[in-house]
């Protein structure tokens, strides 16, 4: 019979314990370092799941963020109109247009399926976290509020230097500056309006009525 071989280190009894108390000296050793939050805020990561965007320009309500979620928080409405044709002579097109856009974080369980099958870029994480309510129903944000948690979306690192602008951001600016433009036009319709409301009597150049002319030997 050969004997058994012998391990090579040999582990003296309490080893373990005189290790677990080194590392509990060593912690105590160290000052601890407490964040005051709210008044301090935490240095989140840019990737960090706070609360989900909406850029609604670029939904196409194809409902795959809906079908696909697991927890069925999204609730998406739509209805069909029809498109004129670019071109003379071309065909009527019709599209789905978003009524409703909604998600249910008292639901929602952050896993993020939805951002990662839209295949459109309409959904992003944002860091922001502090969406606490008193009243479970206001955690169902719908589209006008996840389009504000758009705006705290951190910008994307870019992968090349001196690159183009991403397109979001530009279909952002082109909507924005379509919304000013409008703006602009109804208020000089407006101004416009309650300039030809005014009485045209204090205007220069303007004639009187026939009534109101003095007679040939009136007194001046």
């Amino acid at each position: 019979m050969t004997a058994s071989p012998q391990p090579s280190g040999r582990s003296f009894p309490g080893s373990g314990l005189a290790k677990g108390l080194a590392v509990t000296l060593r912690t105590m050793t160290r000052k601890t370092v407490t964040a005051q939050y709210p008044e301090t805020q935490p240095d989140l990561p840019p990737r960090t799941r706070g609360v989900i965007g909406l850029f609604e320009e670029n939904c196409t309500v194809c409902m795959l963020c809906a079908r696909e979620c697991p927890d069925w928080c999204i609730y998406i409405d739509s209805h069909k109109e029809t498109v004129p044709p670019a071109a003379p002579g071309g065909r009527e097109r019709s599209r789905n247009v978003l009524d409703r856009f909604a998600i249910d974080f008292s639901l929602c369980m952050y896993c993020g399926i939805c951002i990662e099958v839209c295949p459109f870029d309409a959904l992003f994480w944002s860091p922001e976290f502090e969406y606490a309510e008193t009243d479970i129903r206001d955690l169902t944000h719908e589209r006008d509020k996840l389009r504000d948690w758009m705006w705290t979306v951190p910008a994307p690192p870019a992968l090349v230097p001196a690159a183009e602008e991403p397109k979001e951001y530009a279909a952002a600016r082109k909507s924005a500056d379509r919304t000013a433009a409008q703006q602009a036009a109804e208020a000089a319709a407006a101004a416009a309006a309650a300039e030809a409301a005014q009485p045209d009597s204090g205007r220069p150049g303007s004639t009187q009525p026939e009534s109101d002319r003095p007679e040939d030997g009136d007194a001046r």
